[in-house]
């Protein structure tokens, strides 16, 4: 396993963009091995300093996700990755998770995720879902997704608010009335809610 892993350094470590050859390698071999193995690899695979592994390891992570081991080990420490990379995957394997455990399932984890108090937990739930209303459930409810992100409109992280608005966007494509009903309703005196706004209602006001 630490051949391989140490392969996986060679070869990645000369990607510098993207992440699709990661994310490739990281379903095959979740496919070819049993889960307890791919468990055990991607828990090794994340100990190395190479960002690029970091990123297959989270990908396998996602895979995992509905060990609940798995789950908390992204929530709380895959989020203090300093790498910004390492955090974008990190927002596909909580949709991940959201996916395989069925979008109105996990309302329960999405809603504490989005209360953590690590920025980058919170944002990988409003990134990691977008298009939310693309998604089930949230595509039949779209004010449930709308609240949930709303609820982020004054984070004290510009990175989360950024997501944020860029998220709501998103969404005023198909449901501009919502949006607007919603931005309605805001405070704009608040410097924080007012960046969000202008992000938010980009396409329609």
């Amino acid at each position: 396993m630490k051949e391989y892993i140490a392969s996986l350094e060679k070869e990645f470590s000369l990607i510098e963009h993207g992440f699709k050859e990661e994310e490739k390698r990281a379903l095959m071999d979740y496919k070819s091995h049993d889960r307890e193995y791919i468990k055990q690899l991607a828990f090794l695979a994340y100990q190395t300093d190479i960002y690029q592994v970091r990123m297959y390891a989270v990908f396998l992570f996602g895979y995992l996700s509905k060990d609940q081991e798995i789950l908390l080990f992204m929530r709380d420490e895959v989020s203090k990755d300093a790498n910004w990379r390492v955090q974008e995957v990190l927002a596909k394997a909580f949709d991940e998770f959201c996916n395989n455990t069925g979008y109105e399932k996990a309302l329960s984890t999405i809603d504490e995720w989005l209360q953590n108090a690590n920025p980058n937990t919170r944002r990988s739930v409003t990134e990691g879902l977008r298009i939310w209303t693309s998604r089930p459930y949230f595509k039949e409810n779209p004010n449930e997704a709308i609240k949930r992100i709303a609820n982020l409109k004054e984070d004290s992280s510009e990175y989360v608010r950024k997501s944020v608005g860029n998220a709501l966007r998103d969404i005023s494509k198909n449901f501009p009335e919502l949006i607007k009903n919603e931005l309605n309703n805001w405070n704009l005196e608040s410097k924080e809610i007012n960046q969000v706004y202008k992000l938010a209602g980009k396409l329609i006001c």
